[in-house]
């Protein structure tokens, strides 16, 4: 396990590409792997990658730990973002992010966001292949993100700490820590950072996560739009007197902030990485050698895709909540994923909020609350259009002859007319029944 120096960094996002070119004692950046192409890197990218900084390729869309292998195209466009980026690594989560399909004689559903595995001893078994097979498919190390989640997973078996000191141990993965997210457990699901650093392998970190956040009515939400809270950088304090961190880097998604105050947060986690330097003699133990992950036993993936799709189904579908889990807490899962496929979509597609303004968030809500995302943003973009189309919606005339201008012109067939309307309309009633 080769020691990489990253030093401090940031998010690269193109909103704030400007201001990253510019800012003071950027050490390197992390770039959301799904948000680039081979072959047509951003040119803010390419200047950095030429003046010598390193970039970070970061994944969203692997779903390690879910049920089924990992998708032999999805690893495939990782590893060659990494090729092109020339990246030392690549990481990922600890997360599931769709269920059903073959595997589970079930329909198969995106959740859109990352989602937590149950840690059981099954769920370690599926995830250690995954890695495996990750692993075998990349031209670079791989790390892995320990992730926020809003509700606990009934029956577990291991604490975080002990999960991801199994996860090292079975295959050698290095471990992405992100303190906003122990923070966000913290506050969530009671679980004691300071634990949870005791308990992992610390000699296993590549680098380190540092996000801000915000608590609304006890539950505290990881938003990547906030500025970083003192808790958050104690938790950091606390990991970097243990072992000193090759890598620390800000993640902001939205709400950006002037480029003073991006630089105010960088030297602030610099000032705490430096204050609390774990003493000369305190070495990091050596890495123990991977032990075989073997193979996921009988059945075994069947067990964990079953549950997963059952509560994936439960947040995104309206199917009833598996038994054990706090449903007011799956209703804020719900809630929030539906928000960010609201929040995406209007990214993705920026004309459907100019086209149905202040009512555009109200009626994607009502659209994505039965209907689960099929496949990607968007695909999500055109169904709701379709949606709408078929409900004779948005009221004003002029604003429906737009929005099916604009649904004709990107799902390359004839809009449905009152009668074609009326039967899919029909249609899906019985379906919904």
């Amino acid at each position: 396990m080769v020691r990489r120096e990253l030093g401090i960094g940031i998010g690269w996002r193109p909103e704030i590409a400007d201001a990253v070119e510019g800012l003071p004692g950027v050490d390197w950046v992390e770039v959301v792997a799904e948000n680039i192409c081979v072959g047509h890197l951003p040119d803010p990218l390419l200047k950095l990658r030429e003046r010598g900084v390193t970039v970070v390729p970061h994944g969203v869309s692997l779903g390690l730990g879910g049920a089924g292998r990992p998708d032999e195209g999805r690893l495939a466009e990782l590893a060659a973002k990494a090729t092109a980026l020339g990246a030392p690594l690549v990481t990922e989560h600890i997360a599931f992010v769709r269920a059903g399909g073959p595997l589970t004689a079930s329909p198969a559903l995106e959740a859109g966001h990352l989602l937590p595995v149950p840690r059981t001893w099954d769920a370690l078994d599926v995830l250690c292949e995954n890695v495996r097979i990750a692993q075998d498919a990349l031209p670079v190390p791989l790390a892995l993100e320990n992730i926020a989640a809003l509700f606990s997973w009934p029956g577990e078996e291991l604490t975080e700490g002990q999960f991801l000191a199994e996860l090292v141990e079975r295959t050698g993965v290095r471990l992405l820590i992100d303190v906003a997210n122990l923070h966000t457990n913290h506050v969530n699901r009671g679980e004691d950072p300071a634990k949870a650093l005791a308990e992992l392998p610390v000699e296993a970190i590549a680098y380190v996560h540092v996000a801000g956040g915000v608590e609304r009515d006890g539950v505290w939400h990881d938003s990547h739009a906030h500025p970083v809270p003192p808790a958050v950088l104690d938790i950091l304090s606390d990991l970097a007197s243990r072992v000193s961190p090759p890598g620390v880097l800000l993640e902001r998604d939205d709400d950006f902030p002037p480029a003073r105050e991006l630089a105010a947060e960088l030297a602030a986690i610099r000032d705490t990485v430096r204050g609390a330097a774990p003493a000369a003699d305190a070495v990091p133990a050596a890495p123990s050698r991977a032990r075989a992950a073997g193979t996921v036993a009988p059945g075994v993936r069947e067990r964990v895709g079953i549950a997963q799709a059952a509560l994936l189904s439960a947040l995104v579908a309206g199917t009833p909540a598996p038994e054990g889990f706090d449903h007011a807490r799956l209703r804020v899962q719900s809630r929030a994923l539906a928000g960010k496929r609201a929040g995406v979509v209007a990214k993705v597609a920026p004309e459907l909020p100019r086209i149905l303004g202040d009512g555009y968030r109200a009626a994607f809500l009502s659209y994505a609350a039965a209907r689960p995302m099929r496949a990607g943003y968007r695909r999500d973009a055109l169904d709701f259009a379709e949606h709408l189309l078929i409900a004779g919606r948005p009221d004003d005339p002029a604003a429906r002859r737009r929005l099916t201008l604009w649904w004709q012109e990107r799902s390359g067939v004839r809009p449905p007319g009152r009668a074609g309307r009326l039967v899919r309309a029909a249609r899906a009633a019985l379906v919904g029944r």
